[in-house]
Protein backbone atom coordinates (compact mmCIF):
# COMPACT_ATOMS: atom_id res chain seq x y z
CA UNK A 1 0.00 0.00 0.00
CA UNK A 2 1.39 3.36 -1.27
CA UNK A 3 1.76 6.22 1.55
CA UNK A 4 -0.41 9.68 1.46
CA UNK A 5 2.19 11.41 -1.01
CA UNK A 6 4.02 15.08 -0.18
CA UNK A 7 1.99 16.74 -2.18
CA UNK A 8 -1.07 16.58 -0.29
CA UNK A 9 0.16 18.37 2.65
CA UNK A 10 -1.30 21.66 3.26
CA UNK A 11 1.05 24.32 1.90
CA UNK A 12 3.22 25.11 4.54
CA UNK A 13 2.30 22.24 6.99
CA UNK A 14 6.02 21.54 8.25
CA UNK A 15 6.07 24.76 10.04
CA UNK A 16 2.68 25.00 11.03
CA UNK A 17 3.40 21.68 12.82
CA UNK A 18 6.58 23.37 14.27
CA UNK A 19 5.25 26.41 15.32
CA UNK A 20 2.48 24.30 17.43
CA UNK A 21 5.19 21.98 18.70
CA UNK A 22 7.07 25.38 19.83
CA UNK A 23 4.35 26.95 21.92
CA UNK A 24 3.60 23.03 23.21
CA UNK A 25 7.36 22.58 24.40
CA UNK A 26 7.22 26.23 25.92
CA UNK A 27 4.72 24.81 28.22
CA UNK A 28 6.56 21.58 28.60
CA UNK A 29 9.24 23.68 30.06
CA UNK A 30 7.63 26.45 31.58
CA UNK A 31 5.54 23.86 33.46
CA UNK A 32 8.19 22.67 35.11
CA UNK A 33 9.97 25.90 35.50
CA UNK A 34 6.93 27.65 37.16
CA UNK A 35 7.06 25.32 40.53
CA UNK A 36 10.83 26.36 40.92
CA UNK A 37 10.21 29.84 40.50
CA UNK A 38 7.25 30.32 42.90
CA UNK A 39 8.29 27.52 45.33
CA UNK A 40 8.57 29.58 48.40
CA UNK A 41 5.64 30.41 48.45
CA UNK A 42 3.89 27.11 47.60
CA UNK A 43 5.85 26.11 50.56
CA UNK A 44 4.25 28.44 52.77
CA UNK A 45 1.46 27.94 51.65
CA UNK A 46 0.64 24.62 52.38
CA UNK A 47 2.34 24.73 55.76
CA UNK A 48 4.72 22.63 54.22
CA UNK A 49 9.11 22.56 54.29
CA UNK A 50 12.16 22.47 52.50
CA UNK A 51 12.55 18.55 52.30
CA UNK A 52 9.17 17.70 51.10
CA UNK A 53 8.95 20.51 48.86
CA UNK A 54 12.13 18.73 47.50
CA UNK A 55 10.70 15.57 47.72
CA UNK A 56 8.08 17.22 45.29
CA UNK A 57 10.32 17.42 42.50
CA UNK A 58 12.41 14.12 42.97
CA UNK A 59 9.35 12.23 42.35
CA UNK A 60 9.12 14.19 39.26
CA UNK A 61 12.29 13.54 38.19
CA UNK A 62 11.55 9.43 39.01
CA UNK A 63 8.38 9.38 37.09
CA UNK A 64 9.65 11.73 34.11
CA UNK A 65 13.23 9.18 33.60
CA UNK A 66 11.20 5.87 33.96
CA UNK A 67 8.22 6.48 31.82
CA UNK A 68 10.06 8.41 28.72
CA UNK A 69 11.26 5.58 27.00
CA UNK A 70 8.07 3.88 27.23
CA UNK A 71 6.61 7.25 25.16
CA UNK A 72 9.70 6.57 22.57
CA UNK A 73 8.74 3.00 21.98
CA UNK A 74 4.63 3.81 22.07
CA UNK A 75 5.36 6.40 19.45
CA UNK A 76 7.13 3.79 17.10
CA UNK A 77 4.06 1.56 17.21
CA UNK A 78 1.28 3.88 17.81
CA UNK A 79 0.03 7.47 16.74
CA UNK A 80 1.96 10.46 17.63
CA UNK A 81 -0.33 12.57 17.12
CA UNK A 82 -2.35 11.60 19.80
CA UNK A 83 0.77 10.73 21.96
CA UNK A 84 1.93 14.37 21.84
CA UNK A 85 -1.76 15.60 22.07
CA UNK A 86 -2.54 13.31 25.18
CA UNK A 87 0.49 14.14 26.82
CA UNK A 88 0.28 18.29 26.24
CA UNK A 89 -3.68 17.32 27.65
CA UNK A 90 -2.66 15.22 30.69
CA UNK A 91 0.37 17.60 31.92
CA UNK A 92 -1.31 20.77 31.45
CA UNK A 93 -4.26 19.11 33.32
CA UNK A 94 -1.95 18.28 36.03
CA UNK A 95 -0.75 21.86 35.88
CA UNK A 96 -4.11 23.23 36.52
CA UNK A 97 -4.86 20.62 39.20
CA UNK A 98 -1.65 21.65 40.79
CA UNK A 99 -3.34 25.38 41.82
CA UNK A 100 -6.02 22.99 43.88
CA UNK A 101 -3.75 21.12 45.89
CA UNK A 102 -4.14 21.20 49.79
CA UNK A 103 -1.23 19.35 51.12
CA UNK A 104 2.17 17.20 49.59
CA UNK A 105 -0.09 13.96 48.92
CA UNK A 106 -2.10 15.65 46.43
CA UNK A 107 0.65 17.86 45.56
CA UNK A 108 2.71 14.73 44.67
CA UNK A 109 -0.33 13.70 42.67
CA UNK A 110 -0.92 16.22 40.99
CA UNK A 111 2.50 17.87 40.19
CA UNK A 112 5.05 14.99 40.09
CA UNK A 113 2.55 12.11 38.58
CA UNK A 114 0.37 13.70 36.82
CA UNK A 115 2.68 16.43 35.09
CA UNK A 116 5.50 14.65 34.70
CA UNK A 117 4.00 11.39 33.54
CA UNK A 118 1.98 13.69 30.82
CA UNK A 119 5.56 15.12 30.16
CA UNK A 120 7.16 12.33 29.48
CA UNK A 121 5.14 10.94 26.45
CA UNK A 122 5.48 14.14 24.57
CA UNK A 123 9.35 15.00 23.68
CA UNK A 124 10.31 11.62 21.42
CA UNK A 125 6.73 11.34 19.76
CA UNK A 126 6.92 15.40 18.89
CA UNK A 127 11.30 15.44 17.57
CA UNK A 128 10.22 11.97 15.56
CA UNK A 129 7.24 13.70 13.94
CA UNK A 130 9.32 17.21 13.39
CA UNK A 131 12.18 15.45 11.90
CA UNK A 132 9.57 13.31 9.20
CA UNK A 133 8.68 16.34 8.00
CA UNK A 134 11.91 18.43 8.08
CA UNK A 135 14.88 16.87 5.39
CA UNK A 136 17.13 19.36 4.44
CA UNK A 137 16.16 21.79 7.02
CA UNK A 138 16.03 19.52 9.98
CA UNK A 139 18.82 21.15 12.52
CA UNK A 140 17.37 24.29 11.91
CA UNK A 141 13.67 23.27 12.76
CA UNK A 142 15.49 21.64 16.04
CA UNK A 143 17.22 24.62 16.55
CA UNK A 144 14.13 26.68 16.23
CA UNK A 145 11.79 24.01 18.54
CA UNK A 146 14.91 24.00 21.40
CA UNK A 147 14.59 27.70 21.54
CA UNK A 148 10.88 27.13 22.99
CA UNK A 149 13.06 25.35 26.09
CA UNK A 150 15.59 28.38 26.74
CA UNK A 151 12.02 30.97 26.20
CA UNK A 152 9.77 28.37 28.81
CA UNK A 153 12.96 28.87 31.32
CA UNK A 154 13.69 32.20 31.49
CA UNK A 155 9.99 33.43 30.54
CA UNK A 156 7.74 31.01 32.94
CA UNK A 157 9.78 32.57 35.82
CA UNK A 158 9.01 35.62 35.66
CA UNK A 159 5.61 35.71 34.19
CA UNK A 160 4.63 32.83 36.97
CA UNK A 161 6.24 35.29 40.01
CA UNK A 162 4.63 37.80 38.84
CA UNK A 163 0.88 36.21 38.56
CA UNK A 164 1.94 34.45 41.83
CA UNK A 165 3.09 37.44 43.48
CA UNK A 166 -0.19 39.27 42.16
CA UNK A 167 -2.85 37.05 42.31
CA UNK A 168 -1.63 33.90 44.26
CA UNK A 169 0.48 30.84 43.73
CA UNK A 170 -2.76 28.81 42.67
CA UNK A 171 -3.34 31.30 40.16
CA UNK A 172 0.16 30.52 37.83
CA UNK A 173 -0.76 26.98 37.74
CA UNK A 174 -4.52 28.05 36.78
CA UNK A 175 -3.19 30.11 33.69
CA UNK A 176 -0.44 27.99 32.52
CA UNK A 177 -2.12 24.62 32.72
CA UNK A 178 -5.75 26.19 31.59
CA UNK A 179 -3.65 27.80 28.42
CA UNK A 180 -2.23 24.25 28.11
CA UNK A 181 -5.93 22.38 27.58
CA UNK A 182 -6.76 24.90 25.11
CA UNK A 183 -3.63 24.41 22.62
CA UNK A 184 -4.04 20.58 23.21
CA UNK A 185 -7.49 20.95 21.48
CA UNK A 186 -6.03 23.19 18.74
CA UNK A 187 -3.52 20.41 18.10
CA UNK A 188 -6.21 17.52 17.97
CA UNK A 189 -7.51 19.87 14.58
CA UNK A 190 -4.58 20.96 12.91
CA UNK A 191 -2.48 17.56 13.53
CA UNK A 192 -2.18 15.32 10.70
CA UNK A 193 -1.73 11.38 12.05
CA UNK A 194 0.36 10.29 9.11
CA UNK A 195 2.55 6.89 9.91
CA UNK A 196 6.20 7.58 11.26
CA UNK A 197 7.79 6.12 7.88
CA UNK A 198 5.22 7.01 4.97
CA UNK A 199 8.13 7.02 2.88
CA UNK A 200 9.01 3.75 2.85
CA UNK A 201 6.22 1.83 3.94
CA UNK A 202 5.93 -1.11 1.41
CA UNK A 203 8.74 -2.89 2.68
CA UNK A 204 7.65 -2.42 6.09
CA UNK A 205 4.75 -3.14 8.53
CA UNK A 206 3.37 -0.23 10.15
CA UNK A 207 4.28 -0.78 14.08
CA UNK A 208 7.64 -2.24 14.34
CA UNK A 209 8.14 -5.04 17.13
CA UNK A 210 10.24 -4.35 19.98
CA UNK A 211 12.77 -6.97 18.61
CA UNK A 212 12.81 -5.00 15.46
CA UNK A 213 13.05 -1.68 17.29
CA UNK A 214 16.29 -3.26 19.81
CA UNK A 215 17.81 -4.81 16.50
CA UNK A 216 17.77 -1.18 14.59
CA UNK A 217 18.86 0.80 17.50
CA UNK A 218 21.00 -1.05 19.15
CA UNK A 219 23.40 -2.41 16.24
CA UNK A 220 24.57 1.34 16.26
CA UNK A 221 27.26 2.25 18.15
CA UNK A 222 26.91 5.79 17.24
CA UNK A 223 23.42 5.95 19.18
CA UNK A 224 25.47 5.16 22.88
CA UNK A 225 28.34 7.43 21.99
CA UNK A 226 25.90 9.79 21.02
CA UNK A 227 23.26 9.03 23.88
CA UNK A 228 26.52 9.18 26.30
CA UNK A 229 27.93 12.76 24.73
CA UNK A 230 23.96 13.85 25.42
CA UNK A 231 24.41 12.77 29.23
CA UNK A 232 27.70 14.62 29.53
CA UNK A 233 26.07 17.45 28.04
CA UNK A 234 23.00 17.27 30.47
CA UNK A 235 25.14 16.61 33.54
CA UNK A 236 26.85 20.12 33.30
CA UNK A 237 23.64 21.91 32.63
CA UNK A 238 22.16 20.29 35.32
CA UNK A 239 25.02 21.09 37.64
CA UNK A 240 25.27 24.82 36.28
CA UNK A 241 21.30 25.26 36.71
CA UNK A 242 21.16 24.25 39.99
CA UNK A 243 24.74 25.85 41.67
CA UNK A 244 24.64 28.90 39.30
CA UNK A 245 22.38 30.75 41.17
CA UNK A 246 24.06 30.25 44.74
CA UNK A 247 27.45 31.10 43.27
CA UNK A 248 26.58 34.54 42.20
CA UNK A 249 24.17 34.91 45.58
CA UNK A 250 27.17 33.95 47.91
CA UNK A 251 29.80 34.88 45.75
CA UNK A 252 28.46 38.48 44.56
CA UNK A 253 25.93 39.43 47.18
CA UNK A 254 23.53 39.70 44.96
CA UNK A 255 19.84 39.31 46.57
CA UNK A 256 18.15 35.72 45.79
CA UNK A 257 16.21 36.57 42.78
CA UNK A 258 18.25 38.87 41.07
CA UNK A 259 21.04 35.87 41.09
CA UNK A 260 18.41 33.47 40.19
CA UNK A 261 17.14 35.66 36.94
CA UNK A 262 20.91 36.55 36.18
CA UNK A 263 22.03 32.99 36.41
CA UNK A 264 19.79 31.97 33.34
CA UNK A 265 18.96 34.89 31.19
CA UNK A 266 22.44 35.73 29.69
CA UNK A 267 23.20 32.22 28.93
CA UNK A 268 19.96 31.45 26.94
CA UNK A 269 19.98 34.16 25.25
CA UNK A 270 23.23 33.73 23.66
CA UNK A 271 22.12 30.46 23.36
CA UNK A 272 19.00 30.71 21.68
CA UNK A 273 21.34 32.51 19.34
CA UNK A 274 23.59 29.91 19.26
CA UNK A 275 20.84 27.16 18.52
CA UNK A 276 19.68 29.22 15.29
CA UNK A 277 23.20 29.42 14.23
CA UNK A 278 24.12 25.68 15.16
CA UNK A 279 21.41 24.82 12.69
CA UNK A 280 22.18 26.82 9.91
CA UNK A 281 25.16 25.66 9.68
CA UNK A 282 24.57 22.21 10.10
CA UNK A 283 22.29 22.11 7.41
CA UNK A 284 24.23 23.74 5.26
CA UNK A 285 27.39 21.91 5.85
CA UNK A 286 24.78 18.07 5.90
CA UNK A 287 23.82 18.55 2.43
CA UNK A 288 27.60 17.95 1.45
CA UNK A 289 28.27 15.27 4.59
CA UNK A 290 25.82 13.94 6.59
CA UNK A 291 28.23 13.55 9.03
CA UNK A 292 28.64 17.52 9.65
CA UNK A 293 26.05 17.36 12.18
CA UNK A 294 28.16 15.09 14.22
CA UNK A 295 31.04 17.79 13.45
CA UNK A 296 29.03 20.47 14.44
CA UNK A 297 27.79 19.06 17.47
CA UNK A 298 30.86 17.80 18.68
CA UNK A 299 32.78 21.46 17.96
CA UNK A 300 29.65 23.28 20.11
CA UNK A 301 30.69 21.10 23.40
CA UNK A 302 34.54 21.33 22.39
CA UNK A 303 34.60 25.32 22.22
CA UNK A 304 32.30 25.65 25.25
CA UNK A 305 34.44 23.86 27.57
CA UNK A 306 37.21 26.42 28.33
CA UNK A 307 34.45 29.29 29.12
CA UNK A 308 32.79 26.42 31.66
CA UNK A 309 36.35 26.00 33.37
CA UNK A 310 36.89 29.93 33.31
CA UNK A 311 33.26 30.55 35.47
CA UNK A 312 35.00 29.11 38.75
CA UNK A 313 38.34 31.08 37.75
CA UNK A 314 36.74 34.69 36.88
CA UNK A 315 36.15 37.02 40.06
CA UNK A 316 34.24 39.71 38.53
CA UNK A 317 30.51 39.44 38.11
CA UNK A 318 30.99 41.16 34.64
CA UNK A 319 33.36 38.28 33.41
CA UNK A 320 31.27 35.82 34.78
CA UNK A 321 27.96 37.04 32.50
CA UNK A 322 30.16 37.14 29.82
CA UNK A 323 31.66 33.42 30.54
CA UNK A 324 27.82 32.30 30.86
CA UNK A 325 27.10 34.24 27.35
CA UNK A 326 29.31 32.33 25.55
CA UNK A 327 29.30 29.22 27.02
CA UNK A 328 25.38 29.66 25.68
CA UNK A 329 26.30 30.23 22.68
CA UNK A 330 28.08 27.07 22.06
CA UNK A 331 25.65 24.81 24.21
CA UNK A 332 22.92 26.27 21.73
CA UNK A 333 25.29 24.87 18.36
CA UNK A 334 25.06 21.38 20.01
CA UNK A 335 21.50 21.18 21.15
CA UNK A 336 20.59 21.79 17.35
CA UNK A 337 22.06 19.03 16.35
CA UNK A 338 21.43 16.59 19.24
CA UNK A 339 18.68 14.66 17.76
CA UNK A 340 19.34 16.16 14.06
CA UNK A 341 22.98 14.00 14.28
CA UNK A 342 21.21 10.87 15.81
CA UNK A 343 18.44 10.76 13.06
CA UNK A 344 21.59 10.41 10.98
CA UNK A 345 21.83 6.96 11.95
CA UNK A 346 18.51 6.30 12.87
CA UNK A 347 15.69 5.07 10.32
CA UNK A 348 12.64 6.97 10.91
CA UNK A 349 10.35 4.26 11.74
CA UNK A 350 12.24 4.14 15.35
CA UNK A 351 13.55 7.17 16.07
CA UNK A 352 10.62 7.90 18.70
CA UNK A 353 12.54 4.59 20.15
CA UNK A 354 15.36 6.24 19.85
CA UNK A 355 14.35 9.55 21.40
CA UNK A 356 12.99 8.35 24.63
CA UNK A 357 16.51 6.09 25.19
CA UNK A 358 18.75 9.24 24.67
CA UNK A 359 16.69 11.25 26.99
CA UNK A 360 16.24 8.54 29.55
CA UNK A 361 20.33 7.87 29.59
CA UNK A 362 20.86 11.84 29.75
CA UNK A 363 18.10 12.59 32.80
CA UNK A 364 19.65 9.49 34.73
CA UNK A 365 23.18 10.58 34.11
CA UNK A 366 22.35 14.14 34.67
CA UNK A 367 20.95 13.88 37.94
CA UNK A 368 23.61 13.00 40.09
CA UNK A 369 24.82 16.41 39.11
CA UNK A 370 23.80 18.45 41.95
CA UNK A 371 24.73 15.46 44.40
CA UNK A 372 28.23 15.95 43.17
CA UNK A 373 28.32 19.54 43.40
CA UNK A 374 27.20 19.50 46.49
CA UNK A 375 29.63 17.68 47.61
CA UNK A 376 32.73 19.59 45.89
CA UNK A 377 31.32 22.78 47.64
CA UNK A 378 31.26 20.99 50.84
CA UNK A 379 34.96 19.96 51.13
CA UNK A 380 36.52 22.04 48.31
CA UNK A 381 34.49 24.83 47.18
CA UNK A 382 31.92 25.73 44.40
CA UNK A 383 34.33 27.50 42.12
CA UNK A 384 35.92 24.28 41.81
CA UNK A 385 33.01 22.20 41.24
CA UNK A 386 31.81 24.55 38.51
CA UNK A 387 35.58 24.09 36.45
CA UNK A 388 35.17 20.80 37.14
CA UNK A 389 31.99 20.59 34.99
CA UNK A 390 34.73 21.52 31.96
CA UNK A 391 36.40 18.04 31.05
CA UNK A 392 32.79 16.70 31.09
CA UNK A 393 31.88 18.66 28.04
CA UNK A 394 34.91 17.86 26.30
CA UNK A 395 34.24 13.76 27.41
CA UNK A 396 31.37 14.14 25.05
CA UNK A 397 32.79 15.71 22.34
CA UNK A 398 35.34 13.08 21.69
CA UNK A 399 32.56 10.42 21.89
CA UNK A 400 31.09 11.92 19.53
CA UNK A 401 34.12 12.46 17.46
CA UNK A 402 34.91 8.68 17.91
CA UNK A 403 31.53 7.78 16.56
CA UNK A 404 31.90 10.08 13.41
CA UNK A 405 35.53 8.90 12.62
CA UNK A 406 35.35 5.07 13.10
CA UNK A 407 31.38 4.15 12.68
CA UNK A 408 29.35 6.69 10.76
CA UNK A 409 29.73 5.15 7.48
CA UNK A 410 28.31 1.94 9.19
CA UNK A 411 25.87 3.28 10.70
CA UNK A 412 24.44 6.04 8.55
CA UNK A 413 20.97 6.00 7.51
CA UNK A 414 20.41 6.54 3.97
CA UNK A 415 17.07 9.05 3.21
CA UNK A 416 15.18 6.92 0.24
CA UNK A 417 14.90 10.03 -2.55
CA UNK A 418 11.26 10.76 -2.93
CA UNK A 419 11.72 12.05 1.07
CA UNK A 420 14.59 14.72 0.03
CA UNK A 421 12.29 16.79 -2.03
CA UNK A 422 11.24 19.33 1.36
Amino acid sequence: MSSLPQAKLRPGYKWELLTLFWFANFLNQGDRQIFNSILPLIRDGLGTDDVHMGLVATVFTIVYGILVPISGWLGDRTSRKWLVCGSLMIFSAGTLLTGISGGLLSLIIFRSMATGAGESFYTPPAVSLISQYHHKTRALAMAINQTSLYTGIVASSWIAAFIAEHFGWRSAFYSFGGFGVILGIILIFRLRNDPPDQTNRSSHTQHPSLKEIAENIFCRRNFYLLSAAFGCMVFVNVGFMTWMPTMLYENFDLNLSTAAFQSVFLHHLFAFAGVLFGGWISDKQAVKTPVARLHVAAFGLLLGAPFIYMLGQVNTLNMIYAMMAIFGFFRGIYDANIFAAMYEVIPPRFRSSATGLMISCAFVTGSTAPLILGYVKQHFSLNTGMSMLAPVYVLGAILIWIGAIFYFKRDQYIIPAEAKSD
